[in-house]
């Protein structure tokens, strides 16, 4: 070996020496440089902040949508009893109470990824299959099963059911998989995957707080949404089993869209499809997007203005009741062969009672819906969502505690 070149195993094995000597060899600067113009800060206001775990309800329902989600489902493993599953809560609600504020979890092997919070929450839900293994089928809602089979449906195992679900948002990527991989580490020897579905939103600051999000069709999605706060009784449970007060329902529904075939439908047909306009997602009908639509208008040879089949009047129910807080993210992923894109929607709603408030806006869907033309669901879960936890106490623990 020439004595120009650098021997790797010697650089490894010098550490903070070798280290030291490339710093020299750099005129003085260390390897990171935070006086470079060009180099980040080491953290910000975003980076640093902090969503509290812990209280009467789970963060992550009515938190402000971070930019970043990952959903993963979770089979129990043979053998895992209602003790078992107290152990691995109690587990997981010691590491989120650490990730959540920017502390490495106990058994945290690359401690400085858990470093950077950024709006992390983790919600955590609960399938049929859990309610079986724990020997709680008397404390099971009757809600809690999977939904029934829709027209428009193209299920696929590999996106549908779980006996366990979590939910993990923040504004940062790295933060996300860092507590996945934590919490899904913790939960080997209980848990097999089942699936991981990944989304996203716009980036903090990209658009004006409180903006609607748009889907990958570029149509806004969830303007007549429910409000957290204002519109409590819809989203959380007030009553029924101790363990579910401040809890709530949880649906996944993975929607793919034909991008290819939307490609080709000029302006007006979308919006038609839609009864909304595509610059500022106000109905047809009005000027603003949260304007009520008139859909008693008609044009000027007698057609309504908004179609009977359109989406925005599929989606309306006379039932003030018949309304669920929608919280969904974006999903774009590698094509298959032959295809341009592989694009959807991770459709998670979150409501007191999915049988009254869900299922007969979907049922309206199911029936007549134009968009249906270019949308299919193709996977479809349900999970409780247990209220939150105190001081001094773990998830599910009024489920689970002898």
């Amino acid at each position: 070996m020439t004595s120009d070149r650098v021997d790797r195993r010697a650089f490894l094995q010098g550490g903070a020496a070798a280290l030291g000597g490339a710093a020299l060899a750099l005129g003085g600067r260390t390897a990171w440089d935070a006086t470079a113009s060009h180099a980040p800060p080491p953290s910000d206001a975003t980076g640093q902040a902090i969503v509290p775990a812990r209280g009467e309800r789970q963060a992550g329902v009515g938190t402000a949508p971070q930019a970043f989600a990952a959903f993963v489902a979770l089979d129990l493993r043979d053998g895992v009893d209602r003790p078992a599953l107290a152990r691995l809560m109690r587990i997981w609600t010691d590491d989120i109470d650490r990730l959540a504020v920017g502390r490495p979890a106990l058994s945290d092997t690359e401690p400085e990824l858990a470093q950077v919070p950024a709006r992390l929450t983790v919600t955590v839900g609960y399938g049929p299959g859990l309610f079986a293994a724990g020997g709680l089928e008397h404390e099971r809602p009757d809600w809690l099963a999977p939904l029934p089979s829709f027209g428009v449906d193209r299920l696929e195992d590999k996106w549908s059911g779980g006996d366990l679900l979590l939910q993990i948002c923040a504004e940062d990527q790295i933060t996300i998989a860092h507590t996945t991989r934590m919490l899904v580490k913790d939960a080997r020897t209980f848990t097999s995957v089942r699936w991981v579905q990944h989304g996203f939103r716009r980036t903090p600051g990209a658009t004006e707080p409180g903006t609607t999000m748009r889907n990958l069709m570029g149509q806004v999605d969830g303007t007549r949404n429910l409000v957290p706060g204002t519109d409590d009784a819809l989203i959380w449970a007030a009553d029924g089993p101790a363990w579910l007060v401040g809890g709530t329902s949880m649906v996944i529904r993975r929607i793919a869209m034909d991008l290819d075939t939307w490609d080709t439908v000029d302006r007006t047909g979308r919006e038609f499809t839609m009864g909304r306009r595509l610059a500022d997602g106000a109905p047809l009908t009005g000027s603003h997007e949260h304007d009520e639509p008139d859909l008693e208008a008609v044009d000027a040879i007698g057609f309504p203005v908004i179609d009977a089949a359109a989406h925005i009047r599929r989606a309306r129910s006379e039932d003030p009741s018949a309304r669920f807080l929608r919280r969904p993210y974006n999903y774009d992923e590698p094509p298959a062969p032959g295809t341009l894109s592989s694009s959807g929607l991770i459709f998670v709603t979150f409501q007191r009672d999915p049988v009254v408030q869900f299922l007969p806006i979907q049922r309206r869907l199911d029936e007549a819906d134009f968009l249906n033309t270019w949308t299919t669901p193709i996977g479809s879960a349900v999970f409780a969502v247990p209220g939150g936890c105190r001081d001094g106490e773990y998830l599910g623990q009024r489920l689970l505690q002898p």
